[in-house]
């Protein structure tokens, strides 16, 4: 065997309870794996934050808009234009929105959706040839004054939360239609 091959160290040079020193390979590991740790996982974290920060949110979805007074409502139903305040992850809108409002048999003001339940065309309410019920023009579907689908369409029209105040007709959400 060759000198290089072998150990000649003594007990004396390495004692069994002294700590080996970090070669410079381990510490630049060591330094530059925290260093990139550190620099990848802050921007993940604020990527993160971004991506969730909708969920955190408080929902507007239970927020009632004021709209007509409710003393001139009555059991012919009135188109109602209104705008609500909307916000899709960051894009905020304010959209306009319409319902059909009327006054039932039992005293009750009901907001009905104005979109047809077949394929989402605008109804209108008694348009010539179609009188006390609502018409949809696109394949003729036809509604009750209180929603209940008569042909064409498989289901009623929607329905909008209502809430009446201070004598004025406040309409929320959407909601399946109760009335039929």
């Amino acid at each position: 065997m060759s000198e290089h091959t072998t150990n000649h160290h003594s007990a004396e040079e390495h004692p069994k309870g002294k700590k080996r020193e970090m070669s410079r390979r381990q510490f630049l590991n060591y330094t530059l794996g925290g260093t990139g740790g550190f620099l990848i996982g802050i921007p993940l974290v604020w990527n993160l934050r971004f991506a969730i920060d909708p969920l955190l949110q408080a929902s507007a979805s239970g927020n009632f808009v004021k709209t007509v007074e409710a003393s001139t409502i009555t059991s012919t139903p009135t188109r109602v234009n209104f705008t609500i305040s909307q916000v899709d992850g960051w894009y905020y809108s304010e959209p306009k929105m319409e319902a059909w409002v009327a006054r039932g048999t039992d005293g009750e003001i009901y907001a009905l959706s104005p979109t047809c339940k077949h394929l989402g065309c605008t109804v209108n309410w008694a348009p010539e040839g179609h009188s006390n019920e609502f018409y949809c023009p696109c394949h003729g579907a036809r509604y009750t004054v209180d929603g209940k689908e008569l042909a064409v369409a498989s289901a009623p029209l929607d329905e909008y939360e209502v809430d009446i105040k201070d004598g004025y007709v406040y309409i929320g959400p959407l909601k399946a239609n109760s009335r039929v």
